[in-house]
């Protein structure tokens, strides 16, 4: 029995513990911070040790499920997530009014539950599912093989992606696109196919960016675009110039980082009043109250959670977890660049959480799902190991 304890606890990704365990310190610290600016009478601390312990419940629980017993519910669980997307978009009355102008969450009462947070990794063991099955098809790589992948990811990607940008929600389609590219780069598909998509993209994206800002007139004709549309990237470039209207959050967040400098204002010290502080905005907390210190320890923390996660799926021998493991990976760096860029101007702001430290049950809810994957295959991965080498 001892022994059978032993091998439990040495299979345990203690290292991965102690990350969250320190994100969780982070989170409580700056929500609690956050309180002070009297936006809301609520307390999100107790609320958020909450959804910490409802997520630690959620990656024990998943631990105990082999890989192979996700790859085997990988279109169950998309299937599921879509069926959630589909009642959300057709439900009508409260309990999915929409909020900020956007359909996306379920009000329970004692909850807002957004699904999209959970079809994200429902998405990710789809597409794992889809590029390992292919791969076994095809075993001999060819152009023709390529195209006929890209084709199965574009098929997997359009149904929950159409739905999420019909709620809208900008921000969550964006990770969708992050996680499909990843997966795309691991699958091995040849760079004379993917590298024309990519100079087309770029290309498509700077030429309706220039247009939105010099040929609005002819995006409003040919696409039907209005003029308030294109308020969003108006405000991002030059967010003082739309102070008191879109450029309102990034101008006080910009104020607020800006006034921490190097070391900060000290806990609870912040001045600057910034909406939404506890949530998308928590990267603004951090800046002003800890400064330039304080933010590069947030981002050193995160290098480490995604270097560690790297690691560990390089070690994977079953190809279904590599993808599993790229497509999280690539779902929480794209998390941690986007929230953190559109908090300093280096890209617009979508409403993308910061992971483990935003206050919110969905996103902690989803990346706890995910985590789960990746603590189940580092738990069973061990166990294969020693079966072996005994």
């Amino acid at each position: 029995m001892n022994n059978n304890r032993k091998n439990f606890f040495d299979r345990l990704d203690w290292t991965l513990i102690f990350i969250i365990a320190l994100f969780c310190v982070v989170s409580l610290t700056a929500i609690s911070a956050a309180q002070m600016s009297g936006q809301y009478a609520t307390n999100f601390v107790p609320k958020q040790l909450f959804w910490y312990f409802v997520a630690a419940c959620i990656i024990s629980v998943m631990m105990y499920f082999e890989p192979e017993q996700y790859k085997k519910m990988a279109w169950y669980l998309y299937g599921f997530g879509i069926f959630l997307l589909l009642v959300l978009m057709v439900t009508p009355g409260k309990l999915t009014e929409p909020r900020n102008g956007a359909k996306s969450w379920f009000h329970l009462g004692f909850a807002d539950i957004q699904p999209s947070e959970f079809m994200k990794t429902f998405y990710i063991l789809a597409l794992a599912r889809v590029v390992t099955k292919h791969h076994e098809l095809y075993p001999n790589k060819t152009i023709k093989s390529d195209f006929i992948l890209l084709g199965k990811i574009a098929l997997t990607l359009i149904v929950p992606l159409a739905f999420i940008l019909k709620q809208p929600d900008l921000g969550t389609s964006l990770v969708f696109l992050a996680i499909t590219a990843a997966l795309v780069l691991v699958a091995g598909i040849a760079w004379r196919i993917i590298l024309p998509i990519v100079v087309g993209a770029v290309a498509i994206g700077g030429t309706l960016l220039w247009m939105a800002l010099y040929k609005q007139e002819f995006l409003n004709t040919a696409l039907g675009l209005k003029p308030y549309q294109f308020a969003r990237i108006y405000s991002w470039l030059d967010p003082y110039s739309y102070s008191s209207s879109d450029g309102y959050h990034l101008v006080k967040s910009l104020n607020a980082i800006g006034s921490g400098q190097v070391f900060g204002k000290g806990y609870k010290g912040h001045e600057v009043y910034v909406p939404e502080n506890h949530t998308d905005f928590i990267f603004s907390i951090i800046g002003e109250e800890w400064g330039f210190i304080g933010c590069s320890a947030v981002i050193v923390l995160f290098f480490f959670l995604i270097y560690h996660l790297t690691k560990l799926t390089l070690q994977m021998k079953d190809p279904f977890c590599t993808y599993v493991c790229a497509g999280i990976i690539a779902m929480i760096t794209f998390h941690v660049l986007e929230n953190i860029g559109m908090t300093t101007q280096v890209l617009p702001i979508t409403g993308i959480p910061l992971p483990f430290i935003s206050y919110g049950g969905s996103s902690m809810m989803g990346n706890a799902f995910a985590l789960g994957l990746v603590f189940s295959m580092k738990f069973h991965h061990h166990t294969y190991m020693f079966g072996r080498d005994d």
